[in-house]
């Protein structure tokens, strides 16, 4: 999926390149709506602008291509049924129409030098046409899906051992998924749910054969300790935060860019609310911040905050107060420096190293912790977008100061001031001298 922080490191030839979302630790997603098969990988790929072609499975190769050689980002990549079909279409039109007439430009470091200003192409769904394009390829390949599924519940020369037991299961797939969830408490759902049935239980199959929970996909040392850990931990199921299950779900093909999650979540809301609804149980899951400069992790700002001035000597508080800085350049400094650490590069003195922790430790022992550069060079539209996505340090940046300004003694009714630039203009323009002269001459 297209992520904005690739615009980071673009405005100069001397900086590394983050051709790729960066986020911090979490379990890694698979591509929705994504075809199991493996001859559906060795498809091949044109690039739109050139002759440069890779196989699918190779596809974040031709997305660098893109971004390297022509400049050019698709978004939403992740969202794309059919990618082959998706490029070969945008091929031709580029071929009889210039690329600016599809896609946005945007120009980066907008306010530096003109020779280290470029134009990168956004080729994304706010067009039309790539949103019908989009939608036709999301709706064929349900189309293709349906009759996937339809195939497979018609099949009775199905044929398969269960892999919790020596038992062989002939005729339709749904003997054995209704003989797993009944005689071994192992349910992946109805069998009228599920597409690509085989390969879905060839999938957990090479898990069990490596010795992995199906659950919590740790591994054991052999199989009666696996055995005995699923019987006890109760993880004879599939873990439904797993993407990687996805492709083997018909929801998860209903609507263009929508998971399972969300489907069902809107037919929920579909639900009669009861009207004495009890939100008191109610547990927010908590978002933990992460240091600017290790790995330490928080769910309280505060602690955060504490933790950089007293470890590192950052103090977040006092450069907003000394640089007057107002939140979306709070936004900038915090992407900026995230940036330039993650590429090892000192963000005070912009020297280079070989790892974050020679940076981390040149910038701490040369006093650079606090020590910015001009304020032109992170000041910049390009650190509008978060450096990490999932970054949640951005969301506790405070705008009080600004607008504790414009606060008056209604509380939270906003009270904006009269611009009194010219005072003797506003004067003679005034609307209250024109009553009163009314006044006096009717009087």
């Amino acid at each position: 999926m297209f992520n904005k922080s690739m615009f980071h490191s673009l405005p100069s030839d001397e900086q590394e390149w983050i051709l790729e979302p960066l986020c911090f630790p979490e379990q890694p997603a698979t591509d929705i709506g994504t075809n199991s098969s493996s001859h559906h990988d060795m498809e091949v790929v044109t690039c739109v602008l050139c002759s440069h072609s890779t196989p699918l499975s190779e596809k974040d190769g031709l997305l660098k291509h893109l971004v390297l050689e022509h400049k050019l980002v698709i978004a939403d990549v992740k969202l794309i049924a059919d990618f082959p079909k998706y490029m070969e279409y945008w091929k031709n039109r580029i071929s009889e129409q210039p690329i600016t007439d599809f896609c946005s430009v945007i120009q980066t470091n907008s306010q530096g030098p003109v020779e280290k200003q470029e134009h990168y192409f956004l080729l994304c769904d706010v067009l039309p046409e790539d949103r019908v394009l989009r939608e036709h390829l999301q709706q064929k390949r349900l189309e293709e899906i349906l009759e996937q599924q339809q195939r497979e519940r018609d099949d009775d020369s199905f044929q398969r051992i269960c892999m919790f037991c020596n038992d062989e299961y002939t005729g339709n797939r749904s003997s054995l998924l209704n003989h797993m969830a009944r005689d071994h408490s192992f349910s992946v759902g109805l069998p009228d749910n599920i597409v690509y049935c085989v390969e879905f239980l060839d999938h957990l199959q090479r898990k069990l054969d490596n010795l992995q929970c199906l659950y919590c996909e740790k591994t054991f040392r052999d199989k009666t300790t696996l055995k005995d850990h699923m019987r006890k931990k109760q993880h004879r199921r599939i873990n439904g935060n797993n993407s990687e299950y996805d492709c083997f779900y018909i929801i998860n093909y209903l609507e263009l860019g929508k998971t399972w999650e969300e489907v069902q979540s809107e037919d929920d809301r579909e639900m009669v609310e009861d009207e004495d609804d009890d939100w008191s149980d109610w547990q927010a899951h908590p978002v933990c911040a992460v240091c600017l400069f290790c790995e330490q992790q928080s769910e309280s700002m505060e602690k955060i905050y504490t933790h950089m001035a007293e470890t590192h000597g950052f103090d977040l508080h006092k450069l907003k107060t000394e640089l007057n800085l107002r939140f979306y350049q709070q936004v900038k400094l915090v992407n900026y420096i995230r940036r330039e650490i993650h590429q090892c590069r000192c963000y005070g003195c912009q020297e280079k190293f070989g790892s974050k922790p020679e940076v981390i430790r040149h910038v701490i022992e040369a006093g650079h912790v606090m020590q910015l550069p001009e304020t032109s060079t992170w000041d910049q539209p390009q650190y509008y977008f978060p450096t990490y996505e999932n970054d949640a340090l951005l969301c506790a940046l405070s705008d009080s100061d600004s607008e504790s300004e414009h606060t008056g003694p209604w509380g939270d009714v906003p009270v904006i001031a009269e611009d009194i630039s010219n005072l003797k203009v506003l004067k003679q323009t005034s609307i209250l001298s024109h009553l009163l002269k009314n006044t006096d001459s009717s009087s």
